[in-house]
């Protein structure tokens, strides 16, 4: 068995003290890939984002709330841990500058100037013991095989779940598995519990009793 960290939901980037940016994710996969785990008698740690779902079974659950957040948990968690399953989807971009107090309306339009938040996944994968597995989620609205594929290599994936924009803040999924050289392992189209099932079953097969 192992011990295995789950990102799960969105994270927030504050524009102020009651704006945000953010995305639709729901935490729905993180939950079931966690109830999917603990219930194939693995240890799990789950970093979650803002969101309304329950993690059962989950031995650890760690809130957080912005990117950042979410990395610093994962750099102390992680360590700690045979793989990781990015199943999260942090906010990719913040703001330069955050306003102390509520922006006013003016009338005129509002420029925002953005910056790229650190990739969670990626910067752990970068800096895991070799006995360590790492599973990302590429969740793509064109060349899907291709761009999975790419996001694989260049976050140092063992292996990568593809699924579609309909999934966010969904009850359904359609997963498919993939190694870094693009080979289909798995694929399922179904509850996310059922999908959760079938990413789990790949990750025992190819990471965890695998070679």
């Amino acid at each position: 068995m192992a011990r295995i960290l789950i990102t799960s939901g969105p994270t927030r980037q504050y524009l102020d003290p009651v704006r945000y940016l953010t995305n639709a994710s729901s935490g729905k996969m993180g939950a079931a890939l966690c109830r999917a785990a603990t219930d194939g008698g693995h240890e799990v740690v789950v970093i979650s984002g803002p969101v309304r779902v329950e993690y059962r079974g989950a031995a650890e659950v760690v809130h957080v709330v912005s990117t950042e957040e979410m990395l610093a948990a994962g750099e102390t968690w992680f360590p700690k841990c045979d793989g990781l399953i990015g199943a999260a989807a942090p906010c990719d971009y913040r703001p330069v500058r955050v306003a102390d107090e509520k922006m006013a309306k003016t009338g005129r339009p509002l420029q925002l100037h953005l910056v790229e938040t650190p990739d969670v996944v990626a910067t752990l994968a970068a800096n895991r013991r070799s006995n360590q597995w790492v599973v990302g989620f590429a969740l793509e609205t064109n060349d899907h095989h291709f761009r999975a594929i790419t996001k694989a290599e260049r976050k140092q994936c063992d292996l990568m779940v593809l699924n579609r924009p309909e999934a966010m803040n969904a009850d359904r999924n359609d997963i498919e598995v993939l190694r870094r050289d693009g080979s289909i392992v798995a694929r399922r189209s179904g509850s996310k519990l059922d999908c959760a099932g079938e990413i789990m079953a790949a990750i025992e097969r190819e990471l965890i009793n695998g070679p």
